[in-house]
Order: C-alpha cells, then structure tokens, then sequence
C-alpha cells in the first residue's frame, strides 16, 4: 500500500494517524525529523506543512525537493551544530541498528530517543510539539517522566498500523513551556 500510494515505507500511516489525531503539525511549521531515513516520515511532513523541513539521519536518503537533509550522526556535536534555528514541531522515529538482544535494543533506543528529547528541549519554539519512538521498557516510564514537565501534554500511544508483537511506542508531547515556566 505504501509503495501505491508513493511512500518510501508504512511508518507515513503511523505518522498520518499520529499527526491527526493529536494536530500535531500545522500548515506553516518548521519541522525537524530526526532519524528520517528512509524519508516517509518527511514526504508526510512535505504534504502537511509549508514551512522549512529539516531531516537529519546517519544513513542517507533520495533528495526530497524543499527538504534540506544532514548526514551524520546524531549524537555528534558537528552535526547538532548544523541544526539552525527553532523548530514548531520535532519529530523522531529513530531506532538502534537492532541485535536481536531484547534488553540491549531497549536501552540503546531509550539512548537515541532521550537524545531526541534533549535536542527539542533546544530547538522546540515554545507551544511547539514533540514526537518520539522508543521500544516499550522501564526506560520508557523514565523517559515520559523526564519529557512531562516541558509539556503541557505527554501520553503514550501505539498507532494502529503498528505491527502486532512489535515493542514501538510513541511519547506523543504538546505545546513545549516557555523555558521561565519549567521549574527545574
């Protein structure tokens, strides 16, 4: 289905799904997708907002017209540096190259997905919203705990297109604090 209708995968129905349910993105955005290959998630992105669009991932993808993408790894000061200005909405359905190891996949998506968090934490406008993937564990609860407090809005939520026995859940969080408002 995903092929038929031009996505590059069928994670654009989880983001699609997401996205409406929850108006998570708004037609003049500045959006950030991080972990972005193969690119399904930005073609929804291209079709929701006519902002500027950002992806970011260590594998590369096809050029996608009106898109600006940065190779490289996320966890890389230089490749953080690249990221320029705020953003409306941050996105993330990054996950760990997996080993087949439950507990070991676990934690390293809860490294790559908190990532994802401190980086919208810099780079989220305030009233901006945030999106991750992680793979259910313990991390997961402390994770929604660490995101809570900068959002007035964080629930836990598996799409339906999501396949059965898969681990992924997304935090979905809305409308980021202004930074004097979060007491720390």
């Amino acid at each position: 289905k995903a092929k038929k209708e031009g996505f590059r995968a069928r994670s654009s129905y989880k983001l699609i799904e997401i996205a409406k349910k929850y108006q998570l993105i708004k037609k003049n955005d500045a959006v950030l997708d991080i972990g972005c290959a193969p690119g399904s998630w930005l073609q929804v992105v291209k079709q929701m907002t006519r902002g500027r669009i950002v992806g970011v991932d260590i594998v590369s993808i096809k050029s996608i017209e009106g898109v600006k993408f940065i190779q490289g790894d996320i966890e890389n000061k230089e490749v953080k540096a690249q990221l320029k200005g705020k953003f409306d909405v941050i996105i993330s359905d990054i996950a760990p190259k997996t080993t087949g190891m439950r507990q070991r996949d676990q934690v390293l998506s809860y490294i790559l997905s908190r990532e994802s968090f401190l980086i919208a934490k810099k780079l989220l406008n305030t009233n901006g919203n945030f999106l991750v993937k992680t793979f259910q564990s313990q991390e997961t609860e402390d994770l929604v705990k660490e995101i809570k407090p900068f959002f007035t809005f964080v629930k836990r939520y598996i799409p339906q297109s999501t396949r059965e026995g898969s681990k992924e859940i997304y935090i979905v969080a809305l409308t980021f604090k202004e930074k004097e408002k979060i007491i720390s």
